[in-house]
């Protein structure tokens, strides 16, 4: 909230100071680019509520369209098929009508595999990621191959033809049957032994999810989050280039400390190899300093904290860009706050301003979670179920609510005023001038 004016030209600068502001701070610069003169003041200095009153043409999104994006590509297009012709499970349950008393091949994972009627029929609950939902088969014993299905359990890898019919339970509305030996067949892709197989039909937490990370994706948690991940990322990509943005891809491995944003994963070839000892390393006889002449890039590199450096030289030519790419953090600090990886989202916005960068980044986040309750409403269902009650009110009200705009010094005045009146206590007290903290963010 502090603003800095330049100007070199006193006539100027006389005049605007009147219109302005009525007690000033001015201080003169004098260099080889000549006399410049920087003036200080508090907004509580300037005429009520100048930063906010100002005339101001916000974005205004175009007809048919939600928050800018066309609205016909809001609604993702559900693929029949991703490999040869065999059927996404997510288009059958999408419309299950069209498949009703037609014949075609669908491909996955068992959830389960169970017998039934004196073990002349086998009931297999198919996923193949597509969606949380399962896809269930009756197998009949007619069936070449029926007494090594019967041998079957979870995770056995599927490759299936038959007939869909109207399901009779009231779980799924359709169902596929096979029992047919001429034309339907059950292809075995990839056995898997339940006895060593660690994944069980029930919910596993997370902590247990991570010693068997490879297997991971095959829960409902991890399937849900990856699907909502994926729509996120379109979601992202749609939303940027509907608004005219440039997408750039900016360097992962780089020597510049982006804004001193973090600790930074260095990334070196003089190390020795690991059953080589550390006095390999080629070193300067002076200083005793790594010789990094003897390094890939010449130069210390690292892991890039932040692609932003390198997307605003591209915003200087192409106007408005914006990099998603991965970002690394090497502060050891084990919190929810903290990752040593991560994708980050940087814009860069030329000719705007603070008016024009709050909207941007309000319609981007409405935008994402409006294309993910569209777009993932089984695994958002499940989300809301299994981890989190109420996610979706929550994430209905951003959508719905208008964000509140407020300058930092009225954000301080609120903090104060609660402290002096009610009490309230934080940790670092709210001060004119300091940076708010997450407590103080928290509470406002």
């Amino acid at each position: 909230d502090v603003l800095f004016f330049f100007f070199n030209d006193t006539a100027t600068t006389e005049i605007y100071t009147e219109q302005i502001v009525g007690s000033v701070r001015c201080v003169q610069e004098t260099g080889t680019w000549g006399n410049h003169y920087r003036f200080f003041f508090k907004p509580k200095y300037l005429k009520s509520n100048f930063l906010m009153e100002q005339s101001k043409i916000i974005y205004q999104a175009p007809e048919n369209s939600i928050l800018g994006v066309p609205a016909n590509l809001t609604t993702k297009n559900v693929p029949e098929h991703s490999v040869s012709n065999i059927i996404r499970i997510e288009a059958i349950y999408n419309t299950p009508e069209k498949y009703i008393d037609g014949e075609g091949v669908v491909a996955g994972w068992a959830r389960t595999v169970r017998l039934q009627a004196n073990n002349t029929i086998a009931f297999i609950e198919l996923t193949d990621g597509s969606t949380h939902d399962t896809f269930q088969i009756v197998v009949d014993s007619v069936v070449a191959n029926f007494e090594q299905i019967k041998k079957c359990d979870v995770s056995t890898s599927f490759k299936i033809k038959g007939k869909f019919v109207k399901s009779p339970g009231t779980k799924q509305p359709i169902e596929m049957q096979v029992n047919q030996n001429e034309t339907h067949y059950v292809e075995i892709v990839g056995s898997c032994d339940p006895g060593t197989y660690p994944l069980a039909k029930k919910f596993h937490n997370p902590e247990t999810l991570r010693q068997i990370a490879h297997l991971r994706p095959r829960t409902n948690l991890i399937g849900a989050v990856a699907r909502i991940r994926n729509n996120l990322a379109f979601a992202t990509h749609l939303f940027f280039q509907s608004r005219g943005f440039f997408y750039v891809h900016t360097p992962i491995i780089t020597a510049s400390d982006c804004e001193g944003a973090g600790e930074m994963f260095q990334v070196t070839t003089v190390l020795p190899e690991s059953a080589e000892p550390i006095n390999k390393v080629k070193v300067e006889k002076t200083t005793q300093k790594v010789d990094y002449q003897h390094d890939f890039f010449k130069k210390p590199t690292f892991l890039t904290v932040s692609g932003q450096l390198a997307v605003e030289n591209y915003a200087c030519a192409l106007s408005n860009v914006y990099t998603f790419g991965p970002t690394f953090r090497a502060e050891n600090s084990n919190t929810k706050r903290h990752l040593a990886e991560f994708w980050m989202i940087e814009p860069e916005i030329c000719f705007g301003d603070l008016f024009d960068d709050m909207e941007l980044a309000e319609s981007y986040l409405k935008f994402c979670i409006k294309y993910v309750l569209d777009n993932n409403k089984k695994d958002i269902d499940f989300l809301n179920q299994r981890i989190k009650k109420g996610l979706i009110d929550e994430l209905q009200h951003v959508y719905n609510s208008e964000f509140v705009r407020i300058t930092y010094t009225d954000a301080v005045a609120q903090l104060e005023k609660v402290v002096a009146e009610k009490g309230v206590k934080f940790e670092i007290p709210p001060q004119w001038g300091k940076d708010l903290g997450t407590e103080h963010e928290r509470y406002l």
